[in-house]
């Protein structure tokens, strides 16, 4: 019989980084989720995110999911909320976010951040323990625009020259987050009622052992213990470095598709749509197990 890595069918997305695949021969719905968790985690960690076609996929199972590859940031909870939430026994579930345009009926929107163009980061980089990955699911899409760009930090970090990496060794930088900034301009990092979290600037995998970079345009604002001019420098010439074409790729994307990509070896970021179409994704991030 089979084993499932010579079951699961991967077409890979950037041949030229091994960034990204898209995953076929599984249903999302089914026990393939569980009979094939190891080929799937092991195609997460050389490929940093897949894709898998996921035609009406319920919230429950994009959970089931996310706890492959970690802890699913989604529970329950008792009261009733969005319907768009709940689970299979009628009851919504706290951590289901959705990143939405969609109007509700209160004239408000149904999305828990704000839309438009969003620089590069990394989710949970504000936080003392980042989101390990992120699942996102699309529902509806505009017409054109609101790709999902993902940037290579492993590619991006061999490349630089070996003093670059020198320098960087053992160096680390302050990431804050504003739930209201999409633009990196937008975060006043004065405000120290901010999330905010210190981590180094080069990372190993855990599971590759491949070094990256880790920081981004949105949320990295310093390098800890160097001047304030010569900390900026670096970090602008870092992000140019990382936000160059041959490292992203950007996820043209269909409805019913579930993206999932790994925090610590990308950056994300979205590309600006039309205001008067919508983009209705339903977002369930992945923690480091208790």
């Amino acid at each position: 019989m089979a084993q499932p890595a010579d079951t699961i069918r991967l077409e890979e997305l950037n041949r030229d980084l091994g960034l990204g695949a898209r995953v076929g021969g599984i249903d999302l719905a089914g026990s393939d989720v569980d009979t094939y968790a190891d080929a799937l985690r092991d195609a997460f960690a050389k490929y940093a995110c897949i894709v898998f076609t996921a035609p009406d996929l319920a919230p429950d199972d994009q959970v089931r999911v996310a706890r492959v590859f970690g802890k699913a940031d989604a529970d329950f909870v008792g009261k009733p909320n969005d319907p768009g939430k709940l689970g299979a026994d009628g009851r919504p579930k706290r951590g289901i976010m959705f990143i939405s345009n969609k109007k509700k009926e209160d004239g408000g929107v149904m999305g828990e951040l704000p839309d438009g163009e969003l620089h590069f980061h990394s989710d949970g980089a504000h936080r003392a323990s980042p989101y390990r990955g992120t699942t996102l699911y699309s529902i509806e899409i505009p017409s054109t625009g609101g790709e999902t760009r993902i940037a290579d930090l492993r590619a991006a970090y061999d490349d630089l020259p070996d003093d670059m990496k020198r320098r960087l060794e053992g160096l680390k930088a302050h990431n804050i987050y504003d739930t209201r900034a999409t633009l990196r301009e937008q975060t006043d990092e004065s405000d120290d009622r901010l999330s905010n979290a210190i981590h180094p600037l080069v990372q190993t995998h855990p599971d590759t052992g491949r070094k990256s970079l880790y920081l981004s345009r949105l949320m990295t604002r310093n390098i800890v213990g160097m001047d304030k001019a010569e900390s900026d420098a670096l970090l602008e010439k870092l992000f140019a470095h990382i936000e160059q074409d041959k490292y992203v790729y950007a996820h043209p994307w269909k409805v019913g598709e579930l993206l999932i990509w790994d925090n610590r070896s990308v950056n994300h970021a979205r590309n600006d749509f039309p205001a008067s179409q919508t983009r209705h994704m339903r977002r369930v991030t992945i923690s480091e197990p208790d």
